[in-house]
């Protein structure tokens, strides 16, 4: 699943609206970021969540995706990795028949 990264004038906009009395609900649905997505906003523009850790949440949620990812491929290079080896070991006779 791929996340969007918001630019900040949107974010912007979206706490501006929730500040002028729309539910998170409301704006989740009519816009596209999860109402969990949203309150952080809120909390991070009014103070109570600190920005930095709003960034390393957003980096670790990466660092996760990327590790996610290494590891499906780690496992799709095994896979192969044991197929060519079994490839190898059944090779077929060579003797000649001349």
């Amino acid at each position: 699943m791929s996340r969007k990264h918001y630019p900040a004038e949107y974010r912007e906009q979206i706490v501006k609206l929730a500040r002028a009395g729309r539910s998170t609900a409301s704006l989740a649905r009519e816009f596209e970021p999860t109402e969990p997505t949203i309150r952080s906003w809120i909390a991070a523009a009014n103070g109570t969540v600190p920005s930095e850790e709003v960034e390393l949440r957003r980096e670790l949620r990466q660092v996760k995706r990327k590790l996610a990812k290494l590891e499906e491929e780690k496992a799709i290079l095994a896979k192969a990795a044991a197929w060519f080896a079994k490839k190898t070991i059944e090779t077929p006779d060579r003797s000649s028949s001349s």
